[in-house]
């Protein structure tokens, strides 16, 4: 699979197999179109919370939010802030691919960062 980070927009619904409308059902990435036909799996993920500035700046190692900056406030849903990841097998205009596309938990930015097509 090729890695990618883009910004993807996402429409969820019902998926065929899956009892939920919280699915990713569609998805918009380069201006094309893409129809999900199925979810091969669907897990959640923590932040890489130790690769945080505002972690470092707890632990010594950093000044909080750099030179000049307001020092940021580090809560425990930030600290250990998670994504749900969704791999699709997806359709357009005869193409087809699989994709992994996430979301975090609390918003609805999805990002695209896997394909194999």
């Amino acid at each position: 699979m090729r890695r990618y980070a883009e910004p993807v927009r996402v429409r969820r619904g019902e998926v065929r197999g899956w009892l939920t409308e919280r699915c990713p059902q569609q998805f918009l990435w380069r201006e094309r179109l893409w129809v999900v036909r199925s979810v091969l799996a669907h897990w959640v993920e923590t932040d890489p919370w130790w690769e945080r500035r505002e972690t470092r700046a707890v632990l010594g190692s950093e000044e909080p939010g750099g030179a000049g900056a307001p020092a940021a406030v580090l809560t425990i849903d930030r600290l250990l802030g998670e994504q749900e990841c969704w791999r699709v097998e997806a359709r357009r205009a005869g193409e087809s691919g699989v994709f992994d596309l996430t979301c975090e938990a609390e918003g609805e930015c999805w990002s695209l960062v896997a394909c194999a097509d």
